[in-house]
């Protein structure tokens, strides 16, 4: 509540999502039944439209007979701030968990130690952060790199994609080339300030997406709001640039935040300029051979004091050594996961927990097909839409 009270009075403007993973987990506590947890799972990262949405819900919660529960209840009244079907349209780059900043944890933690003194933290904390930057250099060097080799038949806007966004954007966006196949343009209709293309998938007509192209100012909006939530076009854009013959992909559909030259347009008044990111990347590269130098000069030193058998110690003199190297087995222990209630695996593994990080975003991406994705609305189940 504390940070939910900070967010809403420093950032009014925003809205504040829940962390998926730990909504999840909080259900397989409240309701102890991994069936429902599965199906809540399902709900809470559909694509669904609100009124789809709310009968859901009350289906779920009908089958489970958990109506009077005040988890339940109170997640109901909280729905606005967890499921897909009230975010769509807003932008949160693809996050749908805290697992971020957990994972930063987990780098610090490498370097580290809760026993340093300021000196000696200071000094690992740098070499992190050249960690951390080099890992950036590296991937920045990927996306520069060569052409991927183009897999779809539309290959002008493939290969615009290709050039355009970084390699791992591109990765994620290709998927959508290939669906935009799957779709067909079933009307057009001109109006005064816009071409009002309906769009649906082959061989099912109820599937429909309303897509508005402003041809003066050439942009593109669609019902599905996912450019919105993602900054990547949807299918069904793909589909009208392809049916308009159009090989690059509109200014309007990039967000600069996922192309290869974003940083190249750096230049703020504090004076952060391209030099200064090249310097640091210099910096980072100087950082890190002197790492490979300490590494390979004491590897050089112990020759032949490698230990024969158990396990060896780490050789990076700059990574936390806790718990390594006793060479001991250690006993087998049957590990209950505190979020699926499955044995074999902790938390930290869980399959589930990996489906909600994906930063793919399958579930949001893809849309439903189960029928339902637009509806008629109906006033039972549409009273506070």
């Amino acid at each position: 509540m504390a940070i939910r009270n900070a967010v809403r009075d420093v950032f009014p403007e925003v809205r504040h999502r829940l962390c998926a993973w730990h909504l999840i987990r909080n259900a397989t506590s409240n309701v102890g039944n991994p069936s429902f947890t599965s199906k809540f799972r399902k709900i809470m990262l559909g694509d669904y439209e609100i009124p789809v949405f709310k009968r859901k819900w009350v289906q779920l919660i009908e089958e489970f007979g958990i109506e009077d529960k005040p988890w339940v209840i109170n997640m109901y009244e909280k729905k606005h701030m967890w499921a897909t079907a009230y975010l769509r349209g807003k932008f949160f780059a693809g996050f749908r968990t805290t697992s971020r900043c957990e994972d930063l944890h987990s780098v610090v933690g490498r370097y580290v130690g809760s026993r340093y003194d300021l000196t000696s933290f200071v000094e690992h904390f740098q070499r992190c952060v050249a960690h951390m930057r080099f890992k950036e250099f590296n991937a920045d060097y990927e996306s520069t790199r060569g052409v991927p080799v183009m897999q779809t038949c539309i290959e002008l806007l493939e290969r615009y994609a290709a050039e355009l966004y970084t390699h791992e954007i591109f990765l994620f966006f290709r998927p959508f080339l290939s669906r935009a196949g799957s779709m067909r343009v079933l009307n057009i209709d001109n109006t005064d300030y816009c071409i009002k293309y309906t769009v649906c998938k082959h061989g099912k007509p109820d599937f429909m997406w309303t897509v508005d192209f402003r041809q003066e100012e050439i942009i593109f909006m669609c019902t599905c709001l996912r450019m919105e939530s993602f900054g990547i076009p949807c299918e069904h854009i793909v589909k009208v640039l392809i049916d308009r013959d159009i090989c690059e992909i509109s200014r309007s559909l990039v967000l600069d935040r996922w192309t290869k030259k974003v940083k190249s347009a750096l230049n703020d008044p504090s004076g952060f300029t391209r030099d200064a990111v090249v310097i640091s990347r210099q910096s980072a590269l100087v950082e890190f051979s002197k790492q490979l130098a300490a590494v390979a000069a004491k590897a050089a030193d112990e020759g032949t004091n490698q230990p024969q058998s158990g396990v060896a110690k780490s050789s990076n003199p700059y990574v936390n050594q806790s718990g390594v190297g006793s060479g001991q087995p250690s006993r087998k222990k049957h590990q209950r996961c505190s979020v699926c209630q499955m044995e074999g695996h902790k938390k930290t593994k869980c399959p589930w927990q990996k489906d909600i990080d994906n930063n793919v975003i399958e579930d949001e991406a893809n849309g439903s097909d189960d029928g339902d994705v637009y509806p008629e609305p109906t006033a039972e189940l549409d009273s506070d839409n």
